[in-house]
């Protein structure tokens, strides 16, 4: 038997991976994020630069899950979670900017079962100005244990750090590029950054789950352990050359 979450939508037909060791890893486009407190939300912190570059991805008709999230990279490009656009030749995504939403075209669709990103272009020219000067860098150094970042949604931005892989659950251990936080932090399709840098170090997938029980009520319950983000060596392997040039 599978323990893996699943969304109401239609393009999630397949889980997510295998339970092994009393652990499962679940999708994260159903959940709802959790913002942090209004204290929090309205302090300013140097990476709230970074919130121009988040977006929200919507299906057509808008999906019933919640708000999918996306990054753009710099000349009419976002980049986003593949599950979350779904299949593109029956949701066609658009970006969403301040309410907005805009037409795509499909660069690259990958899968959920390898490489969870889409890259979605939309006419540059049909952007708002304060985005057409942008150019998002992509992290070179690969993340390490401990490392400092912020997720970024166009709503927020929350700090986080990566945890180390013997952390994540044995039948999740593929997932090895993991945050904490898993309730306050972005869900899919959302832009994981170096806090030093402000350089994108991944694109976040799904939640790594495990199974526990419960002392008090002796029954067994999921126990949410990190987050796993596709980190930046896919995401420079998946997108076609040329797409983080400055020029």
């Amino acid at each position: 038997m599978r323990s893996v979450g699943r969304c109401n939508t239609g393009d999630h037909s397949r889980s997510a991976g295998r339970r092994a060791a009393g652990s499962f890893v679940g999708l994260l486009a159903c959940l709802t994020l959790q913002l942090p407190t209004a204290g929090a939300a309205t302090a300013q912190m140097p990476e709230d630069t970074l919130l121009p570059y988040a977006v929200n991805i919507h299906q057509t008709p808008m999906q019933t899950w919640g708000p999918g999230y996306g990054i753009f990279l710099g000349k009419g490009k976002f980049l986003t979670a593949a599950h979350v656009a779904g299949r593109t030749w029956f949701t066609r995504p658009k970006v969403t900017i301040a309410d907005h939403e805009y037409p795509t075209q499909v660069v690259k669709e990958g899968k959920l079962e390898g490489t969870d990103l889409t890259l979605l272009a939309v006419e540059e020219n049909l952007l708002p100005m304060r985005l057409r000067l942008r150019r998002l860098r992509l992290c070179d150094a690969p993340p390490r244990p401990g490392q400092e970042v912020v997720t970024v949604i166009p709503e927020a931005v929350v700090r986080s750090h990566i945890i180390a892989p013997d952390r994540i659950p044995l039948g999740a251990r593929r997932f090895n590029t993991a945050i904490v936080d898993v309730a306050k932090t972005g869900n899919s399709g959302s832009g994981v950054f170096d806090v030093k840098e402000k350089c994108l170090l991944g694109i976040m997938s799904r939640k790594i789950s495990q199974k526990r029980i419960n002392q008090v009520t002796k029954k067994e319950e999921n126990y949410d352990v990190a987050k796993y983000f596709v980190p930046a060596a896919e995401i420079a392997a998946f997108v076609p050359p040329g797409t983080f040039d400055a020029q």
